[in-house]
């Protein structure tokens, strides 16, 4: 099952327009609030490393690490429940927050406030989970028997319903291991790992500032969620444009000191949020990252290629991505005594190079 991502913020905040950037779709974008579809689509993972490899193995297909990204509609006053039914089930949150100046494109608030528009979404997610958890404790209030594992859920509740009503995310009720695991079906919001999204425009691009940011900055570091800060309009732009035309405008980027387009940062950042690592495959068929959980051992990571593999495996031959990129040549690596045989047991890093060895 794939891993998925829910983008989710007021109307007219740019949702859409990541959703594109980072999926490579074209849904429609507007001006006005009130779009009820909710888009759904696989994104690649941006990974420089695929490029090196394919530089050495021209291989008739590359392929990156993929996440599902489901852009829902926008959130409005007391309407979460209803909105927030599409990302129920989703494993992170991208919220999207306006900070970009357009006087045709009007602010569902009436004014630019970074910090009121992510409360207000924040208050719809708490009220979200409380609403769970208030239909669930009064479905067990009305079983015939409470007791073992429904006893300890009930308990579990009342103390995630205590949270919520303190205003604190489910992450801050201080619940035991064992509590998450009777809770584990209810498919809370406020246990998400999230990512705040800042929608700047060009002249705040240049600037490096916009309002409001000290306060985005100090809310976000006290709930510890990264924020990144993104020209969605001008990244869309320059997506738009011909090849050698793009390149003009990455040297602009370049004198401004950004490296590489803030679409790649943010798929990244989505990607290790979720506690996300590839390890890689070369060859001549084909140059591959896949997706394994960090702190996966070999064996199971074996199984992520093929289940035979996985069933079958010896060892696996790993080669550190650096060093490999260092030396420019995988019989250079070998002969340094580079490329090490590991057990089933090992723990994959990122950007581990493998070549399974198994016997079916």
């Amino acid at each position: 099952m794939a891993l998925t991502c829910g983008i989710i913020g007021l109307p007219l905040v740019g949702k859409t327009t990541l959703f594109n950037l980072l999926t490579q779709a074209e849904a429609e974008t507007s001006a006005f609030a009130g779009r009820t579809k909710t888009n759904i689509r696989t994104a690649p993972i941006p990974d420089p490393r695929l490029d090196f490899l394919a530089s050495l193995y021209h291989p008739r297909k590359v392929t990156p690490a993929t996440l599902e990204i489901i852009d829902v509609p926008g959130l409005t006053r007391g309407a979460g429940a209803a909105f927030l039914a599409a990302v129920r089930e989703v494993d992170a949150l991208l919220h999207v927050v306006r900070a970009f100046q357009r006087e045709d494109v009007l602010h569902v608030e009436g004014s630019l406030n970074p910090v009121r528009d992510l409360e207000m979404i924040n208050a719809e997610l708490l009220l979200a989970d409380l609403q769970l958890v208030e239909t669930r404790l009064e479905r067990i209030a009305a079983s015939k028997k409470i007791k073992g594992d429904l006893l300890a859920e009930q308990s579990a509740l009342r103390r995630c319903q205590e949270a919520l009503e303190a205003e604190k995310p489910l992450l801050e009720a201080g619940l035991t291991a064992e509590e998450w695991q009777v809770l584990r079906h209810m498919g809370f919001l406020t246990t998400k790992p999230m990512i705040i999204v800042v929608n700047i425009d060009e002249e705040q691009l240049r600037g490096g500032h916009y309002e409001g940011q000290e306060e985005v900055e100090a809310y976000a570091a006290a709930r510890g969620i990264p924020v990144l800060t993104l020209c969605a309009a001008l990244e869309a732009e320059i997506a738009r444009l011909e090849p050698a035309d793009r390149e003009v405008f990455q040297v602009f980027l370049q004198e401004m000191g950004i490296t590489e387009p803030g679409i790649d940062r943010l798929a990244r950042a989505i990607y290790h949020r979720l506690g996300l690592i590839s390890f890689l495959t070369a060859g001549e068929d084909e140059v591959r990252a896949w997706t394994i959980k960090e702190g996966t051992n070999a064996r199971a990571a074996a199984g992520k290629i093929h289940s035979d593999i996985e069933r079958g495996f010896i060892r696996a031959e790993v080669v550190n991505f650096n060093d490999l990129e260092r030396l420019g040549d995988m019989n250079k690596v070998k002969e340094k005594g580079l490329a090490r045989l590991e057990g089933k047991d090992y723990i994959v890093q990122d950007g581990d190079i493998i070549n399974f060895r198994f016997n079916v």
